[in-house]
């Protein structure tokens, strides 16, 4: 099982070596690139005032903040929730900076996750493009009309869409699905290599319902299902 986070943060400001703090942290968890419904979300008490600047970015005011959990008070959960998982980020170095700044006022250990980056996976793929999360979402066609402000859950959301596309898109959901699937060939080698009955059992259908079922068969042409199970059926007579 591949388990991997989309990750996300919202903060006071662009550096925590200058006093800027966590305020939101939004996760989304992906089992084999497929959302599985689970996801994190957490508001942060930054125990300072909010710069306008920054309340422009998010909408997140002292105010609304000022209720909320120290990070301290859920470090210990939000780190249950990543575990060992991959966490894939947008512009990783700076929500990593903040989250491992934060762990370490608290005493705790940084994390040691391996991160994959989305804005270098982007410009790897899309050299010259602009890289942001909108543009992506517009390269793509995803649709992020909600995203009037930043908000982590949301964005790690975005993200999560994005991300799929970079990787391949459509093609890893298919491929993935491919994997989980057994093929008709495959049942077909299954019953066949089952032990014959020790005392065969009496057909319950009449010649004339054999014709019928033969004629349908005929009719769906040599690579069907069907067609396929009489030939190996016939070979291991």
């Amino acid at each position: 099982m591949n388990r991997e986070i989309v990750l996300d943060t919202e903060t006071t400001g662009l550096s925590p070596a200058d006093g800027d703090r966590l305020v939101e942290i939004g996760g989304v968890e992906l089992i084999n690139h497929i959302p599985s419904g689970r996801h994190y979300h957490v508001y942060i008490n930054p125990q300072r005032s909010m710069p306008e600047e920054a309340f422009r970015v998010h909408g997140l005011s002292e105010e609304f903040l000022s209720d909320k959990p120290l990070f301290s008070a859920v470090a210990d959960e939000f780190r249950d929730f990543l575990g060992d998982a991959k966490l894939i980020i947008h512009n990783a170095a700076f929500d990593m900076g903040f989250l491992n700044a934060e762990l370490k006022k608290t005493g705790r250990p940084v994390l040691g996750n391996e991160v994959i980056d989305t804005v270098a996976l982007a410009r790897a793929k899309h050299p010259g493009s602009r890289v942001s999360l909108d543009a992506l979402c517009k390269l793509y066609g995803i649709d992020n009309s909600r995203r009037t402000l930043h908000g982590a859950l949301l964005d790690s959301e975005i993200l999560a869409e994005v991300y799929l596309e970079l990787i391949g898109g459509k093609q890893v959901s298919l491929a993935l699905i491919a994997e989980n699937r057994i093929s008709g060939a495959d049942a077909i080698a299954a019953r066949v290599a089952v032990a014959p009955r020790p005392v065969p059992l009496v057909r319950q259908i009449s010649e004339a319902e054999l014709a019928a079922h033969a004629a349908l068969v005929a009719k769906l042409g040599p690579d069907s299902v069907w067609a396929q199970y009489e030939s190996e059926v016939a070979a291991a007579e």
